[in-house]
């Protein structure tokens, strides 16, 4: 399965609570695990509804440079509104999110390659490149995560 250890580790980061440091995020773990959880779901059922015939293979410098650096720097991007958590985030509205997102996931991985998801930066991306930066995505939050809990 897909992502499998990230989503072990939100379902460990749920248990533990909602911490907060501003000195790391001015966030909480809950606000970072329900972004992470919100992309993985909206992404995995772009993917599903997606035409592979209207994948079209293109460069694109900034996904070039991120996704061989295998990480995604903290500050230099912003999250659109429409993929941001509610004010209110309850264990039980990220448990729901995570059994979704684990559904999703088993279904995408074996859809046809050229699925596709177009990202606001990173433009048209086929299934793999999608599934690259669900993980880059999701490891991201989960970094910012480990690093509240460590204050």
């Amino acid at each position: 399965m897909i992502l499998k250890n990230e989503l072990d580790q939100i379902a460990q980061l749920i248990n533990q609570g909602n911490s907060k440091t501003n000195t790391v995020s001015a966030k909480g773990i809950y606000w970072h695990l329900d972004h992470s959880l919100i992309i993985l779901i909206n992404v995995s059922k772009m993917l599903l509804k997606s035409d592979s015939l209207d994948y079209t293979p293109s460069f694109n410098f900034k996904r070039s440079i991120i996704f061989a650096i295998n990480f995604i720097p903290r500050g230099k991007g912003k999250a659109p509104k429409s993929v941001y958590p509610p004010d209110n985030i309850s264990k039980e509205d990220l448990q729901k999110k995570l059994k979704e997102a684990n559904q999703l996931l088993n279904m995408i991985i074996d859809l046809p390659p050229k699925s596709n998801f177009t990202h606001p930066l990173f433009g048209m991306l086929n299934l793999k490149q999608t599934i690259k930066f669900l993980n880059l995505h999701t490891e991201h939050h989960l970094k910012i995560c480990r690093d509240i809990n460590k204050r």
